[in-house]
């Protein structure tokens, strides 16, 4: 008999995680937890209110006092404290500021990791991040890391941003790329690495689909398996 599962994925910021994932919990109906938007979401939430971001204490307390949620069947929303911020959360300047700022505080880690931890106790859920697989949940059943070549995630990103009218040069992009890069393989909690028992699969030169069947032949394996 089927048992719903915890399917961890982790890897760095383009390799194509969010739509891999989404697809995933659209084909299983799992919800899909980003908890890459949740780190926006707390930013967001502390940029529109005017402070600090440096100040760590006062965004370790934004990040304790907002509410934050996602529902079966809307794969890519995500509600801050009732409304849906999926676009809001996407700005380049949240995207500058989530890495450098927000995601590096203990306490907002702390505080989003136990939301996460709850959100997918029951199982039935498509996790992607930087820590699934090494602080949020490390006995996920199934455990992805997505990569990608640093050029061909910059290419993905410019032609996203394109097609929303949102100018921003490919050698921008890049380097922006390769200094979260910097911060989510060295940050001192929850940083970015690969699990020894963890499917490797490299998105560089394969479709979604591909990569979507990869995990899913994985998924139906240990479906079938004892709870």
């Amino acid at each position: 008999m089927k048992h719903p599962l915890i399917i961890a994925i982790d890897g760095p910021a383009g390799a194509g995680k969010s739509s891999v994932a989404k697809s995933l919990a659209c084909q299983l109906n799992y919800l899909y937890i980003d908890t890459g938007a949740m780190y926006r979401a707390v930013t967001l939430k502390a940029m529109r209110a005017g402070i600090d971001l440096s100040d760590g204490r006062v965004v370790e307390d934004i990040a304790r006092q907002v509410s934050l949620g996602f529902a079966t069947g809307q794969a890519g929303v995500i509600y801050m404290d009732g409304e849906d911020v999926s676009a809001a959360i996407r700005a380049p300047e949240v995207s500058r500021n989530v890495s450098a700022y927000v995601a590096s505080y203990p306490g907002v880690r702390q505080k989003l990791v136990e939301l996460q931890q709850a959100m997918g106790a029951s199982g039935g859920v498509v996790m992607e991040g930087r820590d699934i697989t090494t602080v949020v949940f490390p006995q996920a059943e199934v455990k992805v890391f997505l990569d990608a070549g640093q050029e061909e995630r910059a290419r993905r990103r410019f032609e996203e941003l394109s097609s929303q009218g949102r100018e921003q040069s490919y050698n921008e992009l890049l380097a922006d790329l390769k200094r979260r890069d910097q911060e989510d393989r060295n940050r001192p909690g929850g940083a970015l690495q690969c699990v020894p028992d963890a499917l490797v699969l490299d998105s560089t030169s394969k479709s979604i689909e591909q990569v979507v069947a990869a995990i899913l032949h994985v998924v139906h394996e240990k479906e079938n398996q004892p709870a």
